[in-house]
């Protein structure tokens, strides 16, 4: 049975982690992530869940109530935290731990910011997540700002999960 991107939604954790570092942004990402999946003929499934949960990991960068694009460039870590919190969500959900770890290191490759300059060797659908997540971000973090209702999100994603559950049954590559 396939974990969806409603029950995962659905998860108080998710909800809290997503919320604090843009539920809009998550779910624009997903989107697009879909979108780029099916051209690319990858695991849209996979790319979706990744997808959304690419900044799980986000700490709260603020500074007197703004987001701190400084300080988060600098400082931050949240795709290593993003890939451990994402696998213990998928894990307890019941996801198959093989592809709970295959969704844990697409996030933890998601970016570089933490990284020392260098050049990531990414697979395909760890491309993908990065790909999507930079088509919809914008200059100094604004993304993290947008905001929309947890309904919204959710009738989204039933969208998300209707097509991915369509696309099931034809062939795609697997993270090659």
């Amino acid at each position: 049975m396939r974990i969806t991107l409603v029950t995962i939604m659905k998860h108080p954790v998710t909800q809290k982690y997503l919320t604090r570092s843009g539920l809009k942004h998550a779910i624009d990402v997903c989107e697009r992530a879909l979108e780029m999946a099916t051209k690319r003929g990858l695991d849209t499934d996979l790319a979706t869940k990744a997808a959304l949960l690419h900044d799980i990991g986000h700490y709260e960068w603020y500074t007197e109530g703004k987001w701190n694009y400084d300080l988060y460039r600098q400082n931050d870590i949240h795709a290593i935290k993003g890939a451990e919190r994402a696998h213990k969500l998928l894990i307890r959900l019941g996801e198959d731990p093989a592809r709970a770890k295959e969704i844990s290191v697409m996030i933890l490759l998601h970016t570089d910011s933490y990284l020392p300059p260098s050049r990531i060797q990414r697979t395909p659908l760890q491309q993908l997540v990065h790909d999507a997540d930079t088509y919809v971000e914008q200059p100094g973090g604004l993304h993290h700002y947008e905001t929309m209702e947890i309904e919204d999100a959710l009738a989204r994603v039933r969208q998300i999960d209707a097509i991915v559950e369509r696309l099931a049954n034809l062939p795609r590559i697997s993270n090659g």
